[in-house]
């Protein structure tokens, strides 16, 4: 997996600025943005955060601990994408605090009378 200043390289060159420039933005020297791309040093945690800000990326992404730069579970995106899950949580924003109690109760119920997927029934 890319380190930190992998992606740090690649994210200011896709914004098409130099390390002086970077170095300018963030006060610090064109030498730090040389070592951190150079994964020769480590950037303080404000720094990361900034830099993330900055690029409009994750700090996870930028420390090369998920490849999505938004940070989106690819695992649940898939889940996510069954139409049948989408038709059952499609409305939930919309639903009272009520209906909400009461779907849960429903599956919880249904769970119950048929288990678990990972029961084997």
């Amino acid at each position: 997996m890319e380190k930190f200043g992998d992606r740090l390289r690649h994210l200011r060159k896709q914004k098409n600025i130099t390390q002086n420039q970077l170095a300018k933005l963030f006060k610090i020297s064109e030498s730090a943005v040389g070592m951190y791309e150079r994964n020769e040093r480590n950037p303080s945690f404000d720094l990361v955060n900034n830099l993330a800000k900055y690029f409009e990326v994750t700090t996870d992404y930028l420390l090369g601990m998920t490849t999505d730069p938004q940070g989106r579970d690819s695992s649940i995106e898939k889940e996510f994408d069954d139409p049948k899950t989408d038709l059952m949580f499609k409305d939930w924003k919309t639903m009272t605090e009520e209906q909400k109690d009461e779907a849960l109760e429903m599956m919880k119920y249904i769970k119950f009378k048929y288990g678990s997927k990972n029961d084997g029934k």
